[in-house]
């Protein structure tokens, strides 16, 4: 842990799944504009080895790690990090896909404790220990990795994963709900989802028709954009532009 770091202008991006796949792109992305990276991974191990990848790119990061399904672990990481547990942006990527046959009366109680544990609950526990900071400073973006395999409409009402559907479809409700209680931005946080579509990442597989990199390209413009920018790149609407769920910059229906 390296606590003497010079946190940059720009702030911290504390990335939660940011050892690999979109978290380490987001990661890269983020902190090649300049901001002081946070990697989590689910171990201190993992988390420390990505971050050590950044600092070879000259990005300024530190690594670490806990089990998010885990609420006393995420307690116990924020007490470890310090300052740095007060982050400008908090991503939270880490997740996990469901068995391949896991249909709603073919999963065992593990499974789906698995899966909800840390697609669902990880999120809760990572906003309910990062976020208070951004709340009282009024200031700061929170974006979750979700999947349009959550939404109610359109490939999300196909049938089968029912674990991971159903975990992505109560995260979407989550980033809505916060959303709302914090004035829809109107606040200075703005809580928003992404839908990275299929991207070659250890869960994706080496075949998906994305890169990593393609994928976290939302985050970062999230990350970065205010709802100024946001209705000058959508245009105008009736509704706040953040608690919404996004791919590609643009808005997915839920």
């Amino acid at each position: 842990m390296h606590r003497d770091m010079n946190v940059k202008d720009m702030g911290v991006a504390l990335i939660t799944g940011g050892a690999s796949g979109i978290g380490f792109a987001a990661a890269t992305q983020l902190g090649q504009l300049g901001y002081t990276i946070v990697v989590l991974g689910s171990s201190t191990q993992s988390g420390e080895r990505a971050a050590v990848q950044l600092r070879e790119l000259g990005i300024d990061a530190t690594g670490e790690g806990a089990d998010f399904s885990d609420s006393q672990a995420v307690i116990r990481l924020r007490e470890r990090l310090g300052p740095m547990a007060q982050p400008q942006v908090l991503v939270c990527s880490a997740g996990v896909m469901s068995e391949k046959m896991s249909k709603t009366l073919r999963t065992t109680p593990a499974e789906w404790d698995r899966v909800l544990g840390i697609n669902l609950m990880g999120v809760v526990n990572a906003i309910s220990e990062f976020a208070p900071p951004m709340v009282a400073a009024r200031s700061g973006r929170v974006i979750a990795l979700s999947a349009c395999l959550g939404r109610f409409t359109g490939p999300g009402t196909s049938g089968g994963l029912a674990p991971y559907r159903v975990s992505k479809a109560a995260l979407n409700a989550l980033i809505r709900n916060f959303a709302a209680e914090t004035g829809w931005g109107n606040r200075g946080v703005l809580v928003d989802a992404v839908c990275p579509n299929h991207c070659r990442t250890p869960m994706g597989g080496p075949d998906a028709p994305r890169s990593a990199e393609e994928g976290a390209q939302t985050i970062t413009w999230l990350a970065e954009s205010d709802l100024q920018s946001r209705e000058k790149l959508i245009g105008p609407v009736d509704f706040p532009l953040t608690g919404l769920l996004w791919e590609d910059r643009g808005i997915v229906p839920w």
